[in-house]
């Protein structure tokens, strides 16, 4: 089954619960994918000998794996950690997160500013483009295993918006928000 996404309501209920808008209006992955967004279901139950998985990481130079358990056990500081990755930001690089075990919420915006949540689980691998604003909860289950991809070594900073005149976020905006005209061919 592919992911879940839908846009969200505008409640400030707890950020786990799921936020359905009234009526539900669902996000499809051709929709997520006009904003950047890609994603891969992969078995989360053999990462380490998953070919599909070592050939994204290869295609895409992931080089560098680390993999985090998120929940008030594991975790210190939990809620405030929980608090800070729910704060909209951007990075200058991708997000890629493959979901091993729980599940979680990200949160981005579309085109018209409004907010999308997609729902990962097991087996679910999603990449956010560079300059995206987006937030991160759990549900109310407070637990995911996550793998965590980079190109070359890690970098965790994020850019609390708002980011407009960041360069990763002006290129994000040129890639995706702006129309795309076409160049008249050269006469022969």
């Amino acid at each position: 089954m592919a992911i879940q996404a839908w846009l969200m309501d505008d409640s400030n209920e707890d950020p786990r619960l799921p936020h359905l808008g009234n009526p539900n209006q669902f996000v499809s992955l051709h929709q997520l994918a006009e904003l950047g967004v890609l994603y891969w279901k992969l078995n989360p139950n053999d990462y380490e000998n998953d070919q599909e998985l070592k050939n994204i990481r290869e295609a895409r130079g992931y080089n560098y794996m680390d993999v985090l358990d998120l929940c008030p056990e594991k975790v210190e500081n939990y809620e405030e950690k929980l608090k800070n990755f729910y704060t909209e930001h951007i990075h200058e690089d991708e997000e890629i997160r493959y979901c091993l075990e729980g599940s979680g919420y990200f949160d981005i915006r579309d085109k018209g500013d409004r907010l999308i949540r997609i729902l990962i689980k097991a087996g679910d691998l999603i990449i956010l483009p560079a300059g995206i604003y987006h937030r991160f909860t759990l549900d109310t289950t407070n637990y995911v295993k996550l793998m965590r991809l980079f190109k070359g070594e890690p970098v965790w900073t994020a850019y609390n918006r708002p980011q407009e005149d960041n360069p990763a976020r002006k290129e994000y905006i040129k890639g995706f928000f702006t129309e795309k005209i076409g160049v008249p061919l050269a006469a022969h």
